[in-house]
């Protein structure tokens, strides 16, 4: 091998790299962008759960209460 076929093997070689590490940023960027939507979307229903559950905690202490006042008339 001369030095035209070891610079000319060297360059294809960082192009491969180049391109599957280009391939990967996109990959990974979609994959990012999926995760983020999906992140929204869980801090969304988590915040609609925990309403849920002060409404319930809510309801729970009021019968409890008038629980107790039925008990002392």
């Amino acid at each position: 091998m001369n030095a035209t076929t070891i610079a000319a093997n060297t360059v294809e070689q960082l192009e491969n790299l180049i391109t599957r590490l280009l391939d990967r940023n996109d990959k990974l960027e979609k994959e990012n962008v999926s995760l983020m939507a999906r992140q929204e979307t869980l801090v969304s229903e988590r915040a609609g759960l925990l309403a849920k559950n002060e409404q319930a905690r809510v309801r729970v202490e009021a019968m409890i209460n008038r629980l107790k006042s039925l008990e002392q008339a």
